[in-house]
């Protein structure tokens, strides 16, 4: 399963990383496997902690090739989080980005953090070289076969989840889930030679390292970011240096409106509540959006469509994936139940918990149209039941976003001693609260109206976009601004 080294032999001048040939990306690898080696010897599992670039594309597939368990810390994440997460996992070395490797984490854990530099020093490229050029015939040289096949069965990646509900649940991905999803995926978006994909979404984030390995699969380019930035991201998107786009629903928001030329063949999109009035403009600027549904364990997507070629089903999440098979849990008379998934992507179960067998239980509300398309309502957890009336936040969003006056919005659920519980719905809005009630009274039953409205300059989201509905309610609880 050593696809870079394929790569690197079919391939060896075509652009893979920015400037860096698969070619270059090979030698480098393998060059600084190298000098890994020492430092990562006795250790089953290392943290990655770092933002997108350059450096940490090669140290992760270093580690890959080194056939280490990789924690993708999020970098946003205070010193203590970082330390539960890294205490929890029995983990005793973390490779840090040079700036970030300077925080003190000593107070938190017990685990040594070296940056990229102690490893390489100050450059990967030429520090490795010569350093692997001297160390050719060394122990560890002897030691390490890098033409080795990975083992379906070993951990690649770990990624924690819920850092919206604050309790991280720990996903272990294998080598055998990557390769049905890269093929997968292959089957429901296509290949082209020209395809590069552009990477904005942190590799921390299974959406964003699915694009890595995808492209290291397929053989494709990749132009890597280190954040979204809107001018560079629109830029690119325009000049049509990039025909591959994968974005949250807010970063699509904030470019759409300017795109007036492109050559993108796909805009995956997903992460969280898609706007219909979003798709819509899509659909008028043809925008090859394709909506998607998955989450971490599952890697990544489970259900994808082209909404240009389904424009009848733009509410729906897709249909599944190749080998991918979606059930309804105890459906209603309406048809929609929790949405269970069975496939090879799915993980076999989280870190200390009990191995899943069969269907994986998402948690989330939906139904199958006849045609098999998925239809999401809403999070279970995101239900609210008023006075034994289901709630579905999605159905006041969707009806919100539609009113040009409404920039972001979402509701959730308050306890009420008289209901159980009560819409609460947070705006960031140009309107008043009598507008907004005057504009949802006629298109809500009156069980469905908010019960209270509170206005913030922005919603507290997480580096992915994702709302983070957990600031919102402890907001409700008492415990100050989100």
């Amino acid at each position: 399963m050593n696809w870079l080294k394929r790569q690197a032999l079919e391939k060896p001048d075509k652009k893979f990383i920015n400037d860096l040939t698969f070619r270059d990306v090979s030698e480098r690898v393998s060059l600084l496997s190298v000098r890994l080696l020492p430092h990562v010897k006795k250790q089953k599992r290392v943290a990655l902690l770092s933002n997108n670039s350059e450096q940490t594309v090669l140290f992760f597939l270093a580690l890959q090739l080194l056939q280490k368990e990789v924690l993708m810390l999020n970098t946003r994440l205070t010193a203590e989080e970082i330390g539960k997460q890294v205490k929890t996992l029995d983990i005793q070395l973390v490779l840090a980005q040079n700036g970030l490797a300077a925080v003190n984490f000593s107070q938190s854990f017990p685990a040594e953090v070296k940056s990229f530099s102690d490893v390489v020093g100050d450059d990967v490229t030429d520090d490795v070289k010569a350093d692997a050029a001297e160390q050719d015939d060394s122990e560890a040289c002897r030691e390490f076969d890098p033409a080795a096949d990975f083992n379906p069965e070993q951990i690649a990646v770990i990624m924690n989840t819920s850092a919206t509900t604050g309790e991280f649940k720990s996903v272990p991905l294998r080598w055998k889930q990557f390769a049905a999803h890269v093929k997968a995926s292959q089957k429901s978006l296509g290949v082209t030679e020209e395809d590069n994909w552009l990477m904005i979404l942190p590799l921390y984030h299974i959406s964003a390292l699915t694009i890595l390995l995808r492209s290291l699969y397929n053989g494709t380019a990749v132009t890597l970011l280190e954040s979204f930035r809107e001018e560079e991201t629109l830029s690119l998107v325009q000049e049509g240096k990039v025909n591959m786009l994968s974005v949250v629903p807010t970063m699509l928001n904030r470019i759409i409106d300017r795109i007036d030329r492109h050559c993108l063949r796909v805009v995956l999109i997903g992460g969280e509540f898609i706007p219909r009035p979003l798709v819509e403009k899509c659909m008028v600027r043809q925008i090859p959006i394709y909506k998607t549904y998955g989450m971490t364990e599952t890697t990544s997507q489970s259900a994808t469509f082209s909404v240009l070629q389904y424009p009848d089903k733009l509410d729906s999440v897709g249909l599944p994936l190749d080998s991918v098979e979606i059930l309804i849990k105890n459906p209603g008379s309406d048809g929609s139940g929790e949405v269970l998934i069975q496939s090879p992507m799915v993980m076999d179960g989280y870190l200390g918990r009990e191995t899943i067998f069969g269907f994986f239980p998402t948690e989330d509300i939906g139904y199958l149209d006849p045609d098999g398309f998925l239809y999401i309502l809403d999070r279970r957890k995101n239900m609210i039941i008023s006075g034994g009336e289901n709630i579905y936040p999605r159905e006041i969003e969707n009806i919100l976003y539609a009113h040009p006056g409404i920039k972001e919005c979402t509701v959730i659920g308050r306890k009420d001693p008289k209901w159980g519980q009560v819409p609460v719905l947070f705006a960031v809005s140009s309107l008043n609260e009598e507008e907004i009630r005057d504009y949802l009274s006629p298109r809500l039953a009156r069980y469905k109206l908010p019960s209270e409205i509170i206005f913030l300059a922005e919603l507290p989201r997480n580096t992915t976009g994702k709302i983070r509905h957990k600031a919102l309610e402890d907001m409700l609880a008492g415990g100050g601004d989100p």
